[in-house]
Protein backbone atom coordinates (compact mmCIF):
# COMPACT_ATOMS: atom_id res chain seq x y z
CA UNK A 1 0.00 0.00 0.00
CA UNK A 2 3.21 2.03 -0.59
CA UNK A 3 2.02 3.39 -3.40
CA UNK A 4 -1.12 5.00 -1.88
CA UNK A 5 -1.76 9.42 -2.91
CA UNK A 6 -1.57 11.87 -0.08
CA UNK A 7 -4.46 13.61 -0.11
CA UNK A 8 -4.63 17.04 -0.10
CA UNK A 9 -8.07 17.81 1.84
CA UNK A 10 -7.80 20.23 4.53
CA UNK A 11 -10.60 19.81 7.44
CA UNK A 12 -10.69 21.68 10.95
CA UNK A 13 -14.39 21.31 12.11
CA UNK A 14 -15.90 20.34 15.49
CA UNK A 15 -19.56 20.90 14.33
CA UNK A 16 -21.88 18.13 13.58
CA UNK A 17 -22.63 19.51 10.34
CA UNK A 18 -19.41 19.09 9.29
CA UNK A 19 -19.20 15.49 10.48
CA UNK A 20 -19.98 14.01 7.34
CA UNK A 21 -18.56 15.82 4.47
CA UNK A 22 -17.53 12.63 2.36
CA UNK A 23 -20.82 11.42 3.17
CA UNK A 24 -21.35 11.17 -1.13
CA UNK A 25 -17.98 9.48 -1.35
CA UNK A 26 -18.54 5.77 -2.33
CA UNK A 27 -15.62 4.76 -3.98
CA UNK A 28 -12.57 6.03 -2.62
CA UNK A 29 -11.84 7.76 0.69
CA UNK A 30 -9.20 8.68 3.16
CA UNK A 31 -6.83 6.64 5.53
CA UNK A 32 -4.11 6.62 7.36
CA UNK A 33 -3.49 2.52 7.61
CA UNK A 34 -3.92 -0.85 8.24
CA UNK A 35 -3.57 -3.70 10.44
CA UNK A 36 -4.16 -6.98 9.59
CA UNK A 37 -4.08 -8.89 12.23
CA UNK A 38 -5.39 -7.02 15.12
CA UNK A 39 -6.93 -8.71 17.95
CA UNK A 40 -8.54 -6.36 20.55
CA UNK A 41 -11.09 -4.40 17.81
CA UNK A 42 -13.72 -6.78 18.36
CA UNK A 43 -14.14 -10.97 17.97
CA UNK A 44 -11.55 -12.53 16.66
CA UNK A 45 -8.48 -11.67 14.18
CA UNK A 46 -9.48 -8.57 12.39
CA UNK A 47 -8.14 -6.52 9.47
CA UNK A 48 -8.35 -3.24 11.14
CA UNK A 49 -8.72 0.29 8.32
CA UNK A 50 -8.14 3.42 10.38
CA UNK A 51 -9.51 6.23 8.59
CA UNK A 52 -8.52 9.73 8.71
CA UNK A 53 -10.39 12.70 10.00
CA UNK A 54 -12.21 13.58 13.45
CA UNK A 55 -14.67 16.36 14.52
CA UNK A 56 -13.46 15.48 18.30
CA UNK A 57 -10.63 16.99 20.00
CA UNK A 58 -9.85 14.36 22.85
CA UNK A 59 -7.22 15.01 25.18
CA UNK A 60 -6.12 11.24 25.22
CA UNK A 61 -6.18 10.63 21.48
CA UNK A 62 -3.98 8.35 20.72
CA UNK A 63 -4.33 8.34 16.56
CA UNK A 64 -4.32 12.05 16.78
CA UNK A 65 -2.05 11.83 13.55
CA UNK A 66 -5.61 10.83 12.20
CA UNK A 67 -7.31 14.16 13.28
CA UNK A 68 -7.33 15.81 9.55
CA UNK A 69 -8.32 14.27 6.63
CA UNK A 70 -4.58 15.43 4.61
CA UNK A 71 -3.16 13.09 7.23
CA UNK A 72 -4.33 10.08 5.41
CA UNK A 73 -4.04 8.69 1.95
CA UNK A 74 -6.73 8.48 -0.80
CA UNK A 75 -7.74 4.92 -1.48
CA UNK A 76 -10.30 3.11 -3.25
CA UNK A 77 -12.72 0.42 -1.81
CA UNK A 78 -11.30 -2.22 -4.74
CA UNK A 79 -7.83 -1.70 -3.61
CA UNK A 80 -8.88 -1.95 -0.03
CA UNK A 81 -11.23 -4.76 -0.78
CA UNK A 82 -8.35 -6.31 -2.66
CA UNK A 83 -5.91 -6.20 0.56
CA UNK A 84 -8.66 -7.03 3.06
CA UNK A 85 -9.46 -10.55 0.97
CA UNK A 86 -5.87 -12.02 1.61
CA UNK A 87 -6.78 -12.36 4.96
CA UNK A 88 -9.99 -13.72 4.79
CA UNK A 89 -8.68 -17.20 5.99
CA UNK A 90 -7.27 -16.08 9.17
CA UNK A 91 -10.78 -13.87 9.78
CA UNK A 92 -13.05 -16.93 9.33
CA UNK A 93 -11.00 -19.48 11.53
CA UNK A 94 -10.81 -16.94 14.10
CA UNK A 95 -14.58 -15.95 13.89
CA UNK A 96 -12.47 -12.38 13.38
CA UNK A 97 -13.46 -9.99 10.21
CA UNK A 98 -12.67 -6.59 9.36
CA UNK A 99 -13.02 -3.31 11.78
CA UNK A 100 -13.37 0.36 10.55
CA UNK A 101 -11.62 2.63 13.56
CA UNK A 102 -10.51 5.94 13.30
CA UNK A 103 -10.14 9.16 13.12
CA UNK A 104 -13.81 9.15 13.05
CA UNK A 105 -15.13 6.59 10.40
CA UNK A 106 -18.62 7.73 10.10
CA UNK A 107 -17.07 11.81 8.57
CA UNK A 108 -16.55 9.73 5.16
CA UNK A 109 -20.21 7.86 6.02
CA UNK A 110 -20.36 6.56 2.06
CA UNK A 111 -16.98 5.35 1.93
CA UNK A 112 -17.07 3.07 4.67
CA UNK A 113 -20.70 2.12 4.11
CA UNK A 114 -19.34 0.73 0.79
CA UNK A 115 -16.58 -0.88 2.19
CA UNK A 116 -18.70 -2.91 4.53
CA UNK A 117 -20.85 -3.78 2.04
CA UNK A 118 -18.07 -5.41 -0.30
CA UNK A 119 -17.41 -6.90 2.66
CA UNK A 120 -20.76 -8.38 4.11
CA UNK A 121 -21.14 -9.60 0.27
CA UNK A 122 -18.20 -11.96 1.20
CA UNK A 123 -19.11 -13.45 4.25
CA UNK A 124 -17.15 -11.09 6.88
CA UNK A 125 -17.89 -9.53 9.68
CA UNK A 126 -18.53 -6.18 9.82
CA UNK A 127 -17.71 -3.87 12.89
CA UNK A 128 -17.34 0.27 13.40
CA UNK A 129 -15.25 1.54 16.05
CA UNK A 130 -16.70 5.21 16.49
CA UNK A 131 -17.47 8.35 19.15
CA UNK A 132 -20.95 8.27 17.91
CA UNK A 133 -20.34 11.87 17.06
CA UNK A 134 -21.96 12.37 13.56
CA UNK A 135 -24.83 12.84 11.34
CA UNK A 136 -27.28 10.20 12.37
CA UNK A 137 -29.14 10.31 9.15
CA UNK A 138 -25.56 9.56 6.97
CA UNK A 139 -25.01 6.82 9.66
CA UNK A 140 -27.95 4.95 9.21
CA UNK A 141 -27.04 3.93 5.48
CA UNK A 142 -23.96 2.75 7.15
CA UNK A 143 -25.26 0.81 10.11
CA UNK A 144 -27.11 -1.16 7.81
CA UNK A 145 -23.98 -3.17 6.70
CA UNK A 146 -22.39 -3.37 10.14
CA UNK A 147 -22.40 -6.17 12.36
CA UNK A 148 -21.21 -5.15 15.63
CA UNK A 149 -20.88 -1.66 16.82
CA UNK A 150 -18.02 -0.17 19.17
CA UNK A 151 -18.93 2.56 20.89
CA UNK A 152 -16.36 4.82 22.83
CA UNK A 153 -19.07 6.69 24.98
CA UNK A 154 -16.25 9.25 26.93
CA UNK A 155 -18.56 10.41 29.50
CA UNK A 156 -22.19 10.67 31.09
CA UNK A 157 -21.42 14.42 32.02
CA UNK A 158 -22.24 17.27 29.72
CA UNK A 159 -19.31 19.35 30.99
CA UNK A 160 -16.39 16.30 31.25
CA UNK A 161 -17.34 15.45 27.72
CA UNK A 162 -16.85 19.10 26.38
CA UNK A 163 -13.87 19.12 28.47
CA UNK A 164 -12.74 15.41 27.16
CA UNK A 165 -13.39 16.24 23.82
CA UNK A 166 -14.24 19.81 22.93
CA UNK A 167 -18.07 19.06 21.94
CA UNK A 168 -21.23 18.68 22.51
CA UNK A 169 -22.73 15.42 24.01
CA UNK A 170 -26.12 15.15 22.70
CA UNK A 171 -25.00 13.78 19.15
CA UNK A 172 -23.38 10.50 20.75
CA UNK A 173 -26.35 9.81 23.24
CA UNK A 174 -28.65 10.03 20.62
CA UNK A 175 -26.56 8.14 18.47
CA UNK A 176 -26.43 5.27 21.38
CA UNK A 177 -30.18 6.06 21.58
CA UNK A 178 -30.51 4.55 17.96
CA UNK A 179 -28.16 1.76 18.16
CA UNK A 180 -30.94 0.20 20.84
CA UNK A 181 -34.01 1.35 19.26
CA UNK A 182 -32.55 -0.74 16.07
CA UNK A 183 -30.98 -3.19 18.43
CA UNK A 184 -27.68 -3.24 16.97
CA UNK A 185 -25.31 -5.58 18.54
CA UNK A 186 -23.21 -2.88 20.93
CA UNK A 187 -19.29 -3.21 22.98
CA UNK A 188 -19.35 0.06 25.01
CA UNK A 189 -15.55 0.92 25.37
CA UNK A 190 -15.16 3.54 28.06
CA UNK A 191 -11.54 5.18 28.58
CA UNK A 192 -10.79 5.27 32.41
CA UNK A 193 -8.78 8.48 32.63
CA UNK A 194 -7.99 9.13 36.08
CA UNK A 195 -8.78 12.86 37.28
CA UNK A 196 -11.11 13.20 34.22
CA UNK A 197 -13.00 10.38 33.59
CA UNK A 198 -12.75 8.44 36.58
CA UNK A 199 -15.28 10.30 39.01
CA UNK A 200 -17.46 7.38 40.41
CA UNK A 201 -20.21 9.61 39.93
CA UNK A 202 -19.26 10.09 36.22
CA UNK A 203 -18.59 6.00 36.00
CA UNK A 204 -22.12 5.72 37.03
CA UNK A 205 -24.00 7.93 35.00
CA UNK A 206 -22.59 6.34 32.15
CA UNK A 207 -23.24 2.69 33.64
CA UNK A 208 -27.40 4.13 34.34
CA UNK A 209 -27.42 5.50 30.99
CA UNK A 210 -26.59 1.89 29.38
CA UNK A 211 -28.01 -0.39 31.71
CA UNK A 212 -31.66 -0.11 30.21
CA UNK A 213 -30.16 -1.10 26.67
CA UNK A 214 -30.96 -4.41 25.29
CA UNK A 215 -28.50 -4.25 22.65
CA UNK A 216 -25.20 -3.61 24.78
CA UNK A 217 -23.21 -6.95 24.97
CA UNK A 218 -20.02 -5.74 27.04
CA UNK A 219 -18.61 -3.00 28.38
CA UNK A 220 -14.53 -2.39 27.91
CA UNK A 221 -13.14 -0.13 30.76
CA UNK A 222 -10.22 0.73 28.59
CA UNK A 223 -7.14 1.89 31.03
CA UNK A 224 -5.36 5.46 29.88
CA UNK A 225 -2.41 4.96 28.88
CA UNK A 226 0.46 7.66 27.41
CA UNK A 227 1.35 5.25 24.30
CA UNK A 228 0.18 7.81 22.01
CA UNK A 229 2.48 11.06 23.29
CA UNK A 230 5.20 11.03 21.36
CA UNK A 231 2.15 12.52 18.38
CA UNK A 232 1.48 15.34 20.19
CA UNK A 233 4.93 16.11 20.48
CA UNK A 234 5.91 15.50 16.88
CA UNK A 235 2.63 17.28 15.41
CA UNK A 236 3.23 20.02 17.97
CA UNK A 237 0.49 20.03 19.98
CA UNK A 238 -0.04 20.36 23.32
CA UNK A 239 -0.28 17.12 25.21
CA UNK A 240 -2.16 18.67 28.53
CA UNK A 241 -2.33 14.95 30.27
CA UNK A 242 1.31 14.68 30.52
CA UNK A 243 1.25 13.93 34.05
CA UNK A 244 -1.67 11.74 34.35
CA UNK A 245 -0.76 8.40 35.27
CA UNK A 246 -3.10 5.41 34.41
CA UNK A 247 -5.30 4.17 36.66
CA UNK A 248 -4.55 1.91 39.47
CA UNK A 249 -5.99 -1.85 40.07
CA UNK A 250 -7.97 -0.02 42.60
CA UNK A 251 -9.54 2.49 40.40
CA UNK A 252 -10.28 0.02 37.37
CA UNK A 253 -11.98 -2.38 39.36
CA UNK A 254 -14.01 0.49 41.29
CA UNK A 255 -14.72 0.88 37.72
CA UNK A 256 -15.57 -2.32 36.46
CA UNK A 257 -17.91 -2.99 39.91
CA UNK A 258 -20.27 0.06 39.11
CA UNK A 259 -21.10 -1.34 35.52
CA UNK A 260 -21.41 -4.28 37.07
CA UNK A 261 -23.52 -3.32 39.76
CA UNK A 262 -26.11 -3.11 37.08
CA UNK A 263 -25.70 -6.46 35.69
CA UNK A 264 -23.65 -4.98 32.89
CA UNK A 265 -21.06 -7.45 31.87
CA UNK A 266 -17.69 -5.24 31.74
CA UNK A 267 -14.48 -6.43 31.25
Amino acid sequence: MDNLKLSTFPIEHHTIENSHLCAEINNSGYIHSVESCATVDGPGIRFLIFTSGCPLRCLYCSNVDCRYLENGKQISVDELVTEIQKYTSYMKYSGGGVTISGGEPLMQAGFVREIFKRCQALGIHTALNTSGFCNLESAKSVLEFVDLVLLDIKSSDPVTYTKVTGANIEPSLTFAKYLNAINQPTWIRFVLVPGLTDDPKNITGVADFIAPFNNVERVEVLPFHQMGEYKWRELGFEYLLENTSPPSPEQIQTALDIFRSREIFAI
